[in-house]
């Protein structure tokens, strides 16, 4: 399976991981997480092969997560529910999300790419 680059693009940390694999010649496919979110079953997927607890799937430093007020909600949300949450709108997800089908990358850490990636 080729690399899936799921991001969005004007996401600062989005572009930091965008330009690591265009630096490192790894070829991928750019998704767009609004234009084109993740379903409820490929959320499901790269929670699994991440080994991340569901939580981590978040963003937390959007302004979508602050408006829900999920801070104070994740805790007690079912992990269906918070699926579905994560499936309903791209802008809380946490990004980029790197996949090859087998392991999963989640935010940007030079450190976890250049062992996952490189």
């Amino acid at each position: 399976m080729t690399i899936q680059f799921i991001h969005y693009p004007k996401c600062t940390t989005c572009k930091k991981a965008q330009k690591w694999l265009n630096d490192h010649d790894i070829s991928y496919e750019e998704i767009h997480i609004v234009e084109q979110t993740p379903t409820k079953d490929e959320i499901t997927a790269f929670w699994q092969a991440s080994g991340q607890p569901l939580k981590k799937f978040f963003n937390t430093s959007g302004m979508k997560y602050r408006e829900l007020g999920l801070k104070d909600k994740l805790a007690e949300m079912p992990e269906e529910e918070q699926l579905e949450l994560l499936a309903s709108d791209g802008m809380l997800i946490k990004r980029p999300i790197v996949t090859d089908g087998k392991k999963v990358t989640l935010g940007f850490k030079e450190s976890d790419f250049e062992q996952a990636w490189k």
